[in-house]
Order: C-alpha cells, then structure tokens, then sequence
C-alpha cells in the first residue's frame, strides 16, 4: 500500500463550494445497509440488478454500535466495525467494475484502521483502488495534531454529527473507490454524492432539503421497501412469507432540480408504496417542522408522496425551514453504572405465581445485602408483560400462559452490587420456586452517550486517502475461506424453505393501494391497528411514533384521541418496577409521570399523520435501559393493539 501524500484538514464553518460543476444530470445511490446487522448478500443483489447505481452507501453505525465500538476500542480490539472485511470482500469487485463507489461509516471510531482494513482486503482480491477518509479530528495542546498510530483521533471516544462536507471534498480531491467516515448523520452520507454530482452549493436550501429528504428515507434500507412492514393481523399490511424472502434495498434517482424517485428493483418482494414511504418519513424525526441535520433543518409536514409503478414513488415537498444549524450534536461516552441481570424460565401450573415467587426471593435477598437497592432493579414476566402489554380499556395483562420466563435487570453504581446480583439470581436453583430452569446471567458496565450542543467553529475534520499498491494487488491470492460469492448473480429469489398456507389471501395489488377505501365506522370499538399504522423509533431517552391512517380523512378524529392524556395512559406502565405492582407504586409510578415525561404531538398535513414524542419514557436511552427492548421499537403494536371509538 502507497500513501497519497494528500491530507486536508477543516472546521464545519459553511464555505461554499468554489467550483460547484454538474458532473452528471441525474444521480443514482443505493442504500446497501441500513444498519450494523444488515446483510450483505442484499447488498450485492442490489449492485449487480441495478446497473446504473453510481454510489452505494453502507450505514451501519448508531448509538448503540458507536458506544459498542469504544468499549471495543478501550479494551483494545478495533474501533470500527468488525464486519467491514465482509462486506467489502463481497461487494468490492463488481463495485470496482462497475466504477459505483462505495460510502459507509463503518470506520466509527478508527477509521484509519477501516481504511487499512480495506486496502488489505482488495490487495487479497488483486484490486487496485483507492480508499479515502473523512473524519473527525481534535486540537492538541501545539495546534492540530497528528494522528497516533492506532488512530485513537477523539480523546474519550468523543464524537460530532458531521455533515455531507466531508464527503464532498472527498469526491473532488480523489474520485476514490471508498469513502470511509467517521460519525456522519445518516441522511448526510447520501447528500454528500448529490451534492458533488449534481452541481449543488450550500446555500441552495430548497435543492438541499430535498437531498436530505432522499438520504432520510433511504438510510433504513428496506424499511423503505417492505421490510419491517408485514403485519399478519393487519389486512393492510400482510404478505405472503415468500414476498419477504426477497426484499429489494432502495435506491433513489436525483435529478440536478431536486426532483427525488425512490425506487425498489421491478419482480422482488416486499413493497414500496405511500405507506411504506409515510412510515420512513416520520422515523425518528421529532418535531417534523424542524428535523435538524447538520447541512439543513428540514420542514416535511408538507411532502407527499405519488407512486409512478409498483417499484418507483416520487416524493416531493421538502423544505428548508433554516439554513445548516450554528451548532454541531457532539457525543461523549459517559460512564452510567453496572449493569446485572439474570433470566429463569418456569412451565406448566402457576407457572407465573412461580416466577412472581422467584422475583421476590431475589429482591429480598438483595435488599437483604444492600438495603435500599431495590429502587435500582426491575422485572419483567416473558411471556406476560416483557413488552408492558395492557389493554387501554382494562390495565391488567394477560395471565393464561403455558410457560413463562422472568427477567430482572439492574443498573447498579457499583460493580459488586451487579455482580452479586447475578450471583442471588443464580440461587434460584436451589433455593427458589419448583420448577425453574434455564437460568442465564451477566453483568457488564454501562456508558451512555451524553450529548452537547457545540459551535461549528470549534469542530475539525480531516480528508485523506491511501491507494493499494500494485505489486502488492498482483501478488495477493485468494484464501481458502474467501470464495467470491460476488461471482454468483442472483437473478431470482429462492424458493421458500416453508409453507406459508395459514396466511390469508393476498397479492401485491392489495398491498399497493395508497389508501383504504373507507373509513372506519363511528360509535364503534374498534382497535387502533384497524385505523391507523405505526413504527416506533428513538432518540436517547424519547420515543418517536407515527400514527397513519389507513383512510386520510380519519385523521381529523384521530386527532381527538391520540392526545397527550391518551399516550400517557397507554405507555405508563413501561415504568412499573415489576410485573404485578401495587397500589403504592402504581401511584408513584403516575406522579413521576406527570413531572417527567412530556407528550407533544404533531399533526403532518402532507401525508395526513400525526407524529408523536414521549420524552423520558425509555428507561435512560438504549445505552443504558434495563429493559428487554431497549430501543422501544415494539410499542408501535402496543399502541395499535389499543381499543378506541371514533366520533
């Protein structure tokens, strides 16, 4: 490997572009990875069926796989993502190819060390091509350091949301084959190309808004396309097993005036139509009149989205309400306590007298040991109330189970009181209820991301780029476990491996209907799910839901419902310590809900929807939440299983 000796250090001051020349009329970027676990297969499929991608980006970093990646780093394994040898073995030959670049924020914490891993992995593929990073960098004692040799750049596994900037001056300094970043906000590393090709600047608000809208619905991946999406008890939202088995990742088409074409490849599964579109618009968005990203704060109460077929919707309707935000979202690991859990599973009779037996004994025995520690630890029956399932209408949950697993977790202070924890749990087996088994424990300690607000001028990046060397690539073979499976075209999914006769009826015709036919009927009970559909999302410690009604018009009664009382009601039992809590702590449960938690809700005239978010309802964020869904991504059907009467 040769180092280019070409290096490019900025702040996140706006400059304009001195030379904004349209490169091409039209750009074409696919989403490959919408996040950290995505699969790569999906991936090649979409490279190797649409043939005009001129970029593919992999967006496989967030909170909780940045956080995973300093604990990784201070332990002394690799900052970035382990798994960007496998993607890159997959997808880098047809990339090169085809001449698509790939983008992705795999390099995390240590980019370098990405970049690195890259050029080694295309020296083993014999391919010459070169790699760039944009990342961000920190001043030092003497001015602007230099980078150590582990590439350990922010002090503290600090680290800022930049913007599209970086990638830009990336694609006018080196034309490279990769770009590898740092934390770049996910809409961002789909406007850096846009920007770049088409011939945009910074100040062109209206064209900006309009690319950040792209790379916001893009950036799930096939969340666009019908993943995350069928519901079996949703007539509006079921498909057949077989329909799921190939799911298209996105792509989307931008034209130099801003008109936006997200796309799925014609004859795969899943679908792409207005609902799909709706649901990924308003993904953790928060106030949807100002969803600020660190190139433009966006206003999309007023998109819309049209299909033009079954595999292509025009979106428009995106708009500046500012220019780029004066301040820059910087996280800083923080160290949040210890945390220890344990898990015992119970079957047949009073099989949950059992385990509510088996919580008592533990919590005893730890307020036994440490009095006052109870206040740290929650529990939660599987197979019961895991999810906090009650019914608006009656408030109890369900008890008729054949087997249940209890959880308990703690976030503790101090390491032994987490280790102790798991010790008392693991008890059980000797002296708890009959019955039990299964029994797994841990503990571990927990760091949150808190977050700051800092000016842009005390923000650095720096551009870079290495290329493979050419002797090197020659000589390179490949190993025993590096099959190029990239050599296989997948030109049609594969059969199901299993029957999915007990679905109901359905066909893609059913699914691509924009909208219901009629509305609900008045005066009757009814469930949310048969009005309206949802996705939940979060953003530290609030959660963000949509409710979009299958009929538009039902959203002027829907408006009458979903209230802030409403959404209380329905979600405070996500803060009951324990699966049957009493009277006492029920009502201190409500009285730190009304000080605590806020519920503003928001009305998305483009697509007739409401967006609602519940601040201070996730159990400290998904960092450091003892709950068994840490990232509140199942409330979504909690709230659509609630019964309900239209006007």
């Amino acid at each position: 490997m040769e180092n280019q000796d070409t290096e490019e250090i900025h702040n996140c001051v706006v400059k304009m572009r001195v030379n904004s020349q349209r490169q091409r009329d039209k750009v074409y970027i696919g989403c490959g990875a919408g996040f950290g676990g995505d699969r790569p297969v999906a991936a090649l499929k979409l490279l190797q069926r649409v043939k005009e991608l001129n970029y593919l980006v992999l967006e496989c970093l967030a909170e909780r796989t940045l956080v995973e990646r300093y604990q990784a780093m201070v332990s002394g394994a690799d900052g970035y993502d382990s798994r960007i040898s496998e993607w890159m073995q997959l997808l880098l030959p047809l990339a090169v190819e085809r001449g698509a670049c790939i983008i992705t924020n795999m390099g995390a914490m240590d980019p370098i060390g990405a970049q690195e891993k890259v050029l080694e992995i295309a020296g083993r593929l014999r391919l010459f091509i070169t790699v760039s990073v944009a990342h961000e960098v920190a001043f030092t004692s003497s001015g602007l350091g230099s980078l150590p040799q582990r590439s350990y750049i922010m002090e503290g596994g600090i680290s800022t949301y930049l913007g599209a900037a970086p990638i830009v001056k990336c694609l006018e300094l080196y034309k490279p084959n990769v770009i590898i970043t740092s934390r770049v906000a996910d809409a961002a590393l789909f406007l850096g190309p846009m920007v770049y090709e088409l011939g945009w600047n910074w100040d062109d608000l209206d064209l900006l808004a309009q690319g950040s809208l792209a790379g916001h619905l893009l950036e799930c991946g096939c969340q666009l396309t019908g993943g995350y999406f069928m519901h079996p008890g949703d007539r509006h939202r079921y498909m057949s097993f077989s329909q799921l088995l190939d799911v298209s990742l996105p792509f989307v088409e931008v034209s130099y005036d801003g008109e936006v074409i997200v796309g799925k490849v014609d004859a795969t599964g899943g679908v792409l139509n207005f609902s799909t579109c709706a649901e990924q618009l308003l993904y953790e968005v928060g106030d949807p009149s100002a969803y600020v990203t660190p190139d433009v704060v966006l206003d999309v109460r007023n998109v819309t989205f049209k299909s033009l077929s079954s595999s292509k919707v025009l979106c428009a309707g995106a708009k500046p309400s500012a220019g780029s935000p004066d301040k820059l979202l910087k996280l800083v690991p923080k160290e949040c306590g210890w945390k220890g859990w344990g898990e015992i599973s119970y079957g047949g009779y009073e099989c949950v007298a059992r385990a509510r037996a088996a919580e008592y004994l533990v919590r005893s025995w730890m307020e036994e040991l440490y009095p006052g520690i109870n206040g740290c630890i929650i529990s939660y029956i599987i197979g019961v109330d895991s999810l906090k399932v009650v019914g608006s209408h009656n408030g109890t949950p369900m008890t008729g189970c054949g087997d249940v697993r209890l959880r308990m977790d703690g976030l503790f202070e101090l390491k032994e009181h987490a280790v102790q924890f798991a010790k008392e749990f693991t008890a059980l087996y000797t002296n708890g209820p009959a019955g039990g088994g299964g029994i797994s424990t841990g503990h571990k300690r927990e760091v949150v991301l808190e977050k700051q607000l800092v000016g842009r001028d005390c923000i650095f990046w720096r551009t870079g780029v290495k290329s493979t060397n050419n002797e090197s690539s020659r000589n390179q073979e490949y190993g025993l476990d590096e099959v190029p499976m990239q050599r296989i075209v997948f030109d049609k999914p594969i059969l199901p491996p299993v029957g999915d006769d007990w679905m109901p009826n359905s066909n893609q015709n059913q699914l691509s209907c924009e909208n219901a036919l009629a509305p609900v009927p008045s005066g009757q009970k009814t469930t949310l799910h048969e009005v309206a559909h949802s996705r939940a999302g979060d953003k530290g410690n609030d959660l963000n839901f949509s409710i979009i009604p299958h009929f538009p018009a039902d959203i002027e009664r829907l408006k009458l419902i979903i209230t802030p009382e409403w959404v209380k009601e329905v979600l405070s039992p996500l803060l009951n310590p324990c699966s049957f809590p009493d009277s006492d702590a029920i009502d201190k449960r409500n009285e730190w809900v009304e000080e605590n938690v806020k519920v503003e809700i928001y009305e998305v005239k483009g697509i007739h929807s409401l967006n609602v978010v519940v601040c201070n309802i996730l159990d400290g964020g998904v960092n450091c939440s003892r709950r068994i869904d840490r990232h509140g991504k199942t409330l979504s059907d909690i709230i659509l299983c609630q019964e309900v009467v239209l006007p």
